[in-house]
């Protein structure tokens, strides 16, 4: 940075332009449930579909701290270190992460623009609260959770990714084939933006309804600076679709879904799928997805039901 900048939360709040948006923040292993139904995944938080959670953010938009303090020649990276501290394999570091530069500059000074990086200090009108990183964090939109560090204490421009053990490795995705006795981390996929994923919220897995008309509800999340532009609902394994209805939703946050179906006596397997912006939709199987770490599923969510 051409002109480093020390700021208190004050200073933040007085001297740059508040913005107030709406994010949906999810985690990397969101659904990491079915992935273990696959294959055990050790060590980790078994997930269903609910490590996801949307509010409205209130803060300073990254791209106009970055503009107040200059943006070097040859910079491509943001790194954010928060004031927390790990202990992992005898060292002691704070959670961090980094996003690409022109993420960072998805705003410009007093404009921001959907999708752009905040540095919040407020959720849903309230100050953050200390499981959200009071007083301070960021909010990635369209990247997964882990980038939105909390209690914030430090900003880098630099050349290359961060090197925080929450970038270069906890956060790599791997083929099927590779596993932690053998795995080299400098060969895993860096994660960043989210992938698209519908789910299915009601009914739940082995509800029953009376035979009939039966409403199914869920949620959709497109990736990156993508948008949600259809969601689709399956009784009989993909041969026909039913285009559920939904309301738009810019990029970063997701969008609530309703399909009306009619569904005779009997068992049936519910499916659903979405399509963005990129006219990209979801795998249909989960096997081919299965990862050490668990990250990552968003083939067609399934449940099971009884109709009466």
């Amino acid at each position: 940075m051409r002109r480093p900048l020390s700021l208190s939360l004050g200073e933040l709040q007085r001297e740059f332009p508040a913005a107030e948006v709406p994010a949906t923040l999810q985690c990397a292993g969101n659904r990491r449930d079915e992935l273990i139904r696959v294959r055990p995944v050790p060590g980790e938080t078994p997930w269903g579909a609910g490590a996801i959670s949307h509010a409205r953010w209130r803060g300073a938009p990254l791209a106009a701290v970055l503009g107040a303090a200059g943006v070097e020649e040859g910079a491509a990276h943001v790194a954010f270190a928060g004031l927390d501290r790990v202990e992992k394999r005898g060292e002691i570091f704070p959670f961090g992460g980094s996003v690409p530069l022109e993420k960072a500059l998805a705003a410009d000074g007093s404009v921001y623009r959907t999708g752009g990086v905040l540095l919040a200090w407020e959720m849903n009108g309230e100050p953050l609260p200390p499981e959200h990183g009071f007083p301070l964090r960021v909010v990635v939109p369209g990247y997964i959770g882990a980038r939105s560090v909390k209690w914030l204490g430090s900003i880098r421009v630099q050349e290359a990714p961060s090197d925080n053990h929450y970038q270069a490795r906890a956060y790599k995705l791997f083929p099927p084939q590779v596993g932690p006795e053998d795995v080299d981390w400098s060969r895993g996929l860096m994660l960043g933006e989210l992938s698209l994923t519908s789910t299915i919220g009601a009914p739940g897995e082995g509800e029953e309804l009376p035979a009939g008309r039966a409403t199914v509800r869920g949620y959709a999340m497109a990736g990156g600076g993508r948008t949600v532009e259809r969601v689709e609902v399956t009784v009989d394994g993909g041969r026909s679709w039913t285009v559920a209805e939904h309301d738009p939703a810019p990029p970063g946050v997701w969008t609530l879904w309703q399909a009306e179906l009619d569904l005779p006596p009997g068992d049936h397997e519910l499916a659903c799928r979405a399509w963005d912006s990129a006219a990209n939709t979801q795998p249909e199987r989960v096997e081919p997805l299965w990862n050490f770490k668990g990250y990552m599923n968003n083939a067609w969510h399934r449940v099971t039901l009884r109709s009466r």
